[in-house]
């Protein structure tokens, strides 16, 4: 025994407690039901059309993350882009349930790839039938309103997971809705939203976990926090859902000159961290008080982790690097893993297009050498 842990633990015995009782008041400290997986979103299939060219990640890709450390890779779907429909004009309810094979193989593909390289695949509806945190694709209903898109979403997920029904929970879990809201006009990316009546989103994942458990009852199963993923969901806490929060607080430095989260993007103060920001000073003590109900729900025994996070690419890269520290760092002291929101493009450790990095070359890739580090160190 080392002399520091002898003294220390002699110390406790002599003012009374047992090596027994040491032992018991450890095991109250309050651990996460979630692993601490750390990682990145990929990008792959998160827009509703199949047919634009994107970076698909490679086998390489996931050897340098699991090379570096991670172990998480979350992946957001637009429902339509596994559908096969006549993308000229809008879907129809019935054509919801149009799965082209060949899509969902290339997701299958990304998932056994995933695998392969040691990760935790944490497959999430990004667009699910009837809701969108992002404009851009018109819907046949409102997930929040008509049980017939309600009925749809359990038909999705269901199908994922019978398509996993044999895969343990330890490599694969279903992140059942992206950043939940409710939105005056979904069409409108700038429409004023709030949080999904509590009612209403545990109806709607109680039914989905009904559907996806059909199929294995030990599935994972985790739902995004309320409001675009910043709130805890009271609601949800009887049920054996963990709970996904965010790492974007404050919007004033994760979303700086960002054009799909400011009406006015040209026209914002110069984030500063910590510093005063238009009207508001932000500081860490604002991210401890922000973090404080995920902990708290986290000591109550639900499951958390944050499934996605990070800075856009027009935050100075130093207020980035400072702010970022202090969320890891908080997220980290409790146990708590994070997914930043890409690995290549505007939030990722490769190719992100700042102009204020001195990047390393790596493979023909722009590589933020200092954020990887900082995602490593925790």
């Amino acid at each position: 025994m080392h002399r520091r842990s002898f003294l220390k633990q002699t110390g406790l015995i002599t003012v009374g407690l047992s090596l027994a009782e040491v032992a018991a008041a450890s095991a109250m400290v309050p651990v996460n039901k979630l692993p601490k997986w750390k990682g990145f979103n990929v990008l792959d299939f998160y827009i509703p059309d199949p047919t634009p060219s994107r970076r698909p990640t490679t086998e390489e890709h996931f050897k340098w993350m699991r090379d570096w450390g991670f172990d998480f890779i979350r992946i957001p779907i637009a429902y339509p882009h596994y559908l096969k429909f006549d993308r000229s004009r809008n879907i129809t309810p019935e054509e919801v349930y149009a799965v082209d094979k060949q899509q969902v193989e290339e997701i299958q593909t990304l998932v056994a790839m995933g695998h392969k390289y040691d990760m935790h695949v944490c497959l999430n509806l990004h667009r699910a039938p009837g809701y969108c945190i992002n404009a851009g694709f018109h819907e046949p209903y409102n997930l929040w309103t008509d049980q017939a898109a309600q009925d749809a979403f359990c038909w999705h997920w269901n199908m994922w997971a019978k398509e996993y029904k044999s895969i343990s929970r330890k490599k694969i879990s279903f992140d059942l809705l992206n950043e939940p809201s409710m939105r005056a006009d979904m069409n409108d990316q700038h429409s004023p939203s709030g949080p999904v009546p509590g009612d209403v989103y545990r109806k709607v994942a109680k039914a989905a976990l009904e559907a996806i458990r059909k199929e294995n009852p030990d599935h994972l199963v985790i739902a995004d926090g309320n409001s675009g993923g910043n709130m805890v969901i009271p609601e949800l806490m009887d049920l054996d859902i963990a709970q996904s929060c965010r790492g974007y607080f404050p919007h004033a430095i994760s979303h700086y000159k960002a054009p799909w989260a400011n009406k006015d993007p040209e026209h914002l103060p110069e984030p500063l961290w910590p510093g005063q920001v238009g009207n508001q000073y932000l500081s860490r003590p604002m991210l401890e008080r922000y973090y404080r109900p995920w902990i708290e729900l986290m000591e109550k025994g639900v499951g958390v982790h944050c499934g996605e996070a990070g800075c856009w690419k027009k935050t100075p890269h130093g207020v980035f690097i400072a702010w970022f520290s202090d969320v890891l760092e908080i997220l980290s002291a409790h146990q708590i893993g994070f997914a930043t929101w890409n690995f290549i493009g505007d939030f990722g450790i490769l190719d992100s297009g700042r102009e204020d990095v001195v990047y390393a070359d790596w493979y023909g890739h722009k590589l933020d050498r200092e954020l990887l580090e900082l995602m490593k160190k925790y």
